[in-house]
């Protein structure tokens, strides 16, 4: 059946965030005296959330008041400096526009914080999502098919039209918990070998062969 529905992942698949997460990280970690964080080990915590980031990334003696703290200092910060480093990777936005102009639905399904998401979505995708959803009170995070299930209703496609894009394992659980087709992009925050032992089978490594995909599955 005819894609109806592309539904993308956000940090990893769409946007490259991690230097941008890896320095307001940084930033609230040295201002609270705890050690900061390298790069790969940053890509290594992201995927479950802000909440499970903080949680990986201070110290493992912090308290839960401690690490709160953490996390209530991260939210403004890095709203305020979410898009300093922050890019598209190559091809995406003419993937989007392309995908878009064959008639297909986009939208996003992501673990970053709501407001984020909605921001960002503006300030480098402005018309071409159709909706974005970032993590919310109430709503259970990826891989919990809740968010998905949210744009699915929205957007009145059914779940055999839909397919997810995403780089992690994260991803390919939220797909499964769906019961949607996956597709996994391998320029993220995950290399192949590490997809494939997560269950990835459709693996792709550029933008052309994606959208050649997308439209004429």
């Amino acid at each position: 059946m005819a894609v109806k529905l592309a539904i993308f992942d956000m940090d990893g698949t769409i946007l490259d965030t991690l230097g941008d997460l890896c320095d307001s990280l940084n930033y609230v970690l040295a201002k609270q005296g705890y050690p900061v964080r390298t790069l790969d080990e940053v890509r290594s915590f992201v995927g479950n959330g802000i909440a499970k980031l903080i949680e990986r990334a201070v110290p493992c003696d912090c308290t839960k008041e401690q690490t709160l703290r953490v996390y209530e200092e991260f939210i403004p910060y890095y709203r305020e400096h979410c898009a300093e480093k922050t890019k598209p990777y190559d091809g995406i936005v003419k993937l989007l526009s392309d995908l878009k102009q064959n008639g297909i639905w986009l939208a996003v399904v992501s673990n970053k914080a709501d407001a984020a998401v909605q921001d960002l979505c503006k300030q480098y995708f402005e018309g071409l999502f159709d909706i974005a959803v970032g993590e919310c009170p109430g709503m259970e995070k990826k891989p919990a098919p809740d968010a998905v299930n949210l744009v699915l209703d929205k957007l009145h496609i059914a779940r055999e039209e839909a397919v997810y894009i995403g780089d992690s394992e994260v991803d390919i659980a939220t797909a499964v918990n769906s019961g949607l087709q996956l597709c996994v992009v391998d320029w993220g925050f995950r290399d192949v070998d590490f997809l494939k032992a997560h269950g990835a089978k459709r693996i792709f490594s550029d933008t052309e062969s994606l959208k050649e995909y997308l439209i004429t599955a």
